[in-house]
């Protein structure tokens, strides 16, 4: 994204009030503009082609078509759209609470995960976009418990070899984009995304700048080199 560029923010949602509240909260911030909304999970695909977004607003309880009100296949849908649309990022507002489906959301590329009765962070929700649009995450406090309480039952806490080496590269290349060191490891850039954004959620962090500190403060990838001595 052009630095100083509006961040293009999508939105399905099938509650015309809630919509509406989404779309008010945003024109308040300049950075911001909205550029579609939608009722139906198979209109998604072709309104991202003809309105191309970075951040897009997911109700994962939305009907699939007017003819069709069984609920879109969102665990699906998620990975096929970042797929089609790299530079996507996908933040889920939804008022479901399972734990096994958070985690789903989150595994299969999503940047976040909120819930409705979460006025405070709706009441931050164009903060939050910007975060995200930049390659951040953001949880709502009781979806993040739960989606960690579901990673340790698994055992899951432990970072994967793969998400260490994302982290060691990324403190390595600080100013270099994501899409550029997912060709470094030969992998698409969503494959990346998904990599440190699961890293994010098991180190307790929301940006790349502080889970690269965390990793290196708990001692599993490799410490910053010490400033140089004056000459």
């Amino acid at each position: 994204m052009v630095a100083n560029e509006k961040i293009k923010v999508s939105i399905l949602d099938d509650h015309q009030s809630i919509v509406d509240g989404y779309v008010y909260r945003l024109t308040k911030t300049p950075n911001i503009e909205v550029v579609a909304t939608l009722k139906y999970g198979e209109d998604l695909e072709p309104s991202l082609a003809m309105h191309p977004t970075d951040v897009l607003l997911l109700d994962i309880g939305v009907p699939t078509s007017e003819d069709n009100n069984i609920p879109y296949p969102i665990l699906h849908a998620i990975p096929s759209l970042l797929q089609l649309h790299p530079g996507l990022n996908i933040l889920v507002i939804s008022m479901y609470t399972e734990r096994g489906l958070i985690r789903g959301v989150m595994e299969a590329g999503a940047s976040g995960y909120i819930l409705k009765d979460d006025s405070a962070t709706l009441q931050e929700l164009g903060s939050v976009i910007l975060g995200v649009a930049r390659g951040g995450i953001h949880f709502s406090n009781k979806a993040h418990q739960l989606f960690l309480s579901y990673q340790l039952s698994q055992g899951g806490e432990a970072l994967s070899p793969r998400q260490l080496e994302a982290l060691s590269l990324c403190a390595s290349y600080p100013d270099r984009l994501t899409s550029d060191l997912a060709r470094e490891m030969l992998v698409s850039h969503s494959t990346l995304r998904n990599l440190l954004s699961g890293a994010y959620i098991k180190l307790g962090v929301r940006t790349r700048a502080a889970a690269i500190a965390q990793a290196q403060n708990i001692g599993i990838i490799t410490p910053p080199a010490p400033p140089k001595a004056n000459q």
